[in-house]
């Protein structure tokens, strides 16, 4: 269990910090937002996820990520730990002496809450629980809501992110945009829609790497942003059947970080910032935060990059694909469906 709010000594010092913002030359530290749709043009690159957290210690793994260097926090109403998040964000801020428009805050708004009625109330529970004022991002997690009679999980989306856009008038949300949504969804949603999401996050790693589904959202101006990034090395995806083999310890990832001196994990993180996206790791422990921010000064070469592309076409997987759950077809013309 890690130590209450850790001091900063314990984590990079201030000259470390600044020598990973330098970066690999591969990695633009921050990826650019859509013109027009968003207060803000740039979200940082790496950031620092909070699904999943030891519940034991999840204000402190926030403040430690802040003393770490991340300056971007990832988090969502069904995580169940927002209060402890801003607990952890208010103790960084203000050990660090840093001001809320220094950091980048994503939030995201749940299925139970779609009906146009209650997405203001989602809204403003979420900045109560992280004690902010407004958010950097907030995603619609799913493209599903709970019908209003039954409570039985549907495709119902269009009215919500309507509902989002007026939020996001009222200044309390810098950004909207959208989490693990379809081509056609996505489509739909632009199409009948003020704006243009700002942001889409959903899974991506060398198991699943969603080339051309990227390479579309970025033409269109939307910013990408990668969860899971180490694949079934989160414990919730592993079955301990191993296959594939954990990403982390899959020979090439082992060969391509033996060969530049980083770590399997920095490959990951740096494969994919340097496709263009942000990717958001999560850890409860110091090293281990500690660790991923490193990646930032993990070189690899194009024929690195080349063969952890690669890895994909002896193995490809999804795997958070929760349609069975929900009763609804979710990733339609996406990779491994």
């Amino acid at each position: 269990m890690m130590m209450l709010f850790p001091s900063v000594s314990l984590l990079l010092s201030a000259p470390a910090i600044a020598a990973a913002a330098l970066g690999s030359p591969q990695i633009d530290l921050q990826q650019p937002l859509h013109e027009g749709t968003s207060h803000f043009s740039k979200i940082p690159s790496l950031g620092f996820g909070t699904w999943n957290l030891d519940k034991t210690n999840v204000s402190e793994a926030v403040s430690a990520a802040l003393h770490t260097g991340y300056r971007h926090i990832d988090c969502a109403a069904i995580y169940g730990n927002q209060k402890a998040v801003g607990k952890g964000i208010a103790h960084g801020l203000e050990s660090l002496n840093l001001d809320r428009s220094d950091i980048w805050v994503t939030s995201k708004l749940w299925n139970d809450h779609h009906d146009p009625s209650l997405v203001e109330e989602a809204l403003t529970q979420t900045l109560h629980d992280l004690g902010l004022a407004y958010l950097d991002l907030w995603l619609m997690h799913w493209p599903v809501g709970n019908a209003p009679l039954t409570g039985k999980s549907q495709l119902d989306y269009l009215q919500a992110w309507h509902a989002m856009e007026k939020m996001h008038k009222t200044g309390r949300v810098r950004n909207i945009g959208l989490s693990n949504f379809s081509p056609a969804q996505l489509k739909d949603v632009i199409e009948q829609s003020e704006s243009v999401p700002a942001v889409h996050q959903f899974e991506v790693h060398p198991y699943l790497p969603q080339t051309k589904w990227i390479k579309y959202q970025q033409k269109l101006g939307i910013s990408v942003t990668a969860y899971s990034p180490f694949a079934n090395t989160n414990p919730t995806y592993n079955s301990g059947k191993h296959d594939p083999p954990l990403l982390l310890t899959n020979f090439d990832m082992l060969a391509v970080a033996a060969k530049n001196g980083c770590t399997t994990a920095q490959v990951a993180l740096v494969w994919g910032m340097s496709r263009g996206y942000s990717v958001i790791p999560k850890s409860s422990h110091v090293d281990h935060i500690k660790e991923n921010f490193g990646a930032l000064r993990c070189h690899l070469e194009e024929e690195d990059l080349d063969r952890v592309d690669q890895i994909s076409k002896n193995y490809l997987k999804r795997f958070n694909n929760p349609s069975k759950g929900y009763g609804v077809k979710l990733f339609d013309g996406l990779e491994d469906a």
